[in-house]
């Protein structure tokens, strides 16, 4: 439609009269206010994320800075400013609040500016309900070592794929893991220790069938734990610093790692008798923050409100970013109008993403009743955008 639009709009510049050119743009006008109901449920589905790399899913988005700061901006600009020194940055708020839309769009953002982004969910790698801080190692080398591999960056991980394959025979030699493991579409079997691997697919190896056996991550750790420093210091001597350096190489400023879902780990005892979230960016978080790149974690909301929310800020150097709600109504009890304006295009854009922000607001009633009923929605949903569906 965009296409074909400009295509009769150049038409027109030329023959202003022209009948034809003037009834097709008027049916393409007419097309994009037509409710595609099935669209619009898929649009709508909480647990998906608008992707900025998707052009068509890219028209869902509405900016929210002019309600809740520009945070995106102040997590770049905190990187661009520091292309060659290493940072640390700590990303909160509700869960289901937009953050991995926000950290998606700061992904584009950087990419703009020349750096190489790496950004994965956690609990693609991790069981939530179990997190341990060299599970979070091994899960940030197996995505940065994909994701550099893929762009053929030349890695020579020699001590990190000599302790991998230890590991791996300590697991082969006392469970007896002889099975096959699947990973990256290609069958492996830990038995035979001769195929020669990248390193993200020797990470794999391990963590792969770990995810859900915790007898196999209790192993895994009990080996790794002792070495944690020796598993950083192989991340950044191997991994990273080899990397940043190529990637500079090809002109790009650097490297940053976003490390999404964090936020969701269970509130379950660690293995020092204090809560995951405290276990591992407090008492863990000298080691989660000696990266050799840019680094932001996403982290339990409950953090910033617990006694050692002082601590957790000296270990990294940064206050947590938090990610507010979208305010709909003063302390005072007055509404907040730019705030359910805000709210509003939400919805609008998922329904009519083709349809400007302020023709949209005359198609209210192809979806509700009355404008007042979406008000009401937008009110009780106390701007957390993920009870607003």
């Amino acid at each position: 439609p965009e296409l074909a639009r400009e295509e009769f709009k150049q038409v027109l510049a030329i023959e202003p009269d022209n009948e034809i050119a003037l009834e097709k743009l008027r049916e393409i006008e007419t097309d994009k206010e037509v409710l595609d109901f099935y669209q619009f449920f898929q649009a709508c589905n909480p647990a998906k994320t608008v992707d900025f790399s998707n052009s068509e899913k890219h028209k869902y988005y509405v900016k929210f800075s002019a309600v809740r700061s520009s945070l995106t901006e102040k997590l770049s600009r905190h990187i661009a400013r520091s292309p060659n020194d290493p940072t640390c940055q700590l990303f909160t708020g509700h869960i289901g609040n937009g953050k991995s839309t926000e950290l998606l769009r700061l992904k584009a953002e950087l990419e703009r500016q020349g750096f190489h982004v790496v950004y994965f969910q956690s609990s693609e790698d991790l069981d939530m309900a179990d997190v341990d801080l060299t599970d979070i190692l091994l899960a940030i080398a197996r995505n940065v070592s994909q994701s550099v591999e893929e762009i053929r960056i030349n890695l020579k991980p020699t001590g990190f794929n000599n302790l991998l394959q230890k590991v791996t025979e300590l697991l082969t030699t006392q469970l007896e893991l002889s099975g096959e493991a699947f990973l990256s579409g290609a069958r492996v079997t830990a038995a035979v220790r001769e195929i020669s691997f990248s390193l993200s697919s020797n990470i794999g190896r391990i963590t792969a069938p770990a995810k859900n056996a915790p007898h196999l991550r209790s192993q895994i750790r009990a080996y790794l734990g002792p070495l944690s420093s020796i598993l950083i210091e192989l991340i950044n001597r191997e991994l990273l610093e080899p990397a940043v350096e190529q990637l500079k190489q090809r002109g790009k400023q650097g490297l940053v790692v976003l490390v999404d879902n964090l936020d969701r780990i269970s509130n379950l005892l660690g293995p020092t008798g204090r809560p995951q979230a405290e276990y591992l960016f407090v008492d863990c978080g000298e080691q989660l923050n000696k990266f050799n790149c840019h680094v932001v974690y996403t982290i339990p909301l409950t953090l910033i409100f617990s006694n050692d929310v002082i601590q957790l800020t000296n270990r990294f150097g940064v206050k947590p970013t938090l990610l507010p709600m979208i305010p709909v109504k003063f302390p005072d009890g007055r509404d907040c109008y730019e705030g359910l304006a805000l709210l509003r295009q939400i919805v609008l854009a998922r329904a009519f993403p083709e349809v400007d922000e302020i023709r949209r607001l005359d198609l209210i009633t192809k979806i509700f009743d009355t404008p007042e009923t979406l008000d009401r929605l937008c009110k009780i949903s106390g701007g957390h955008l993920r009870a607003f569906w």
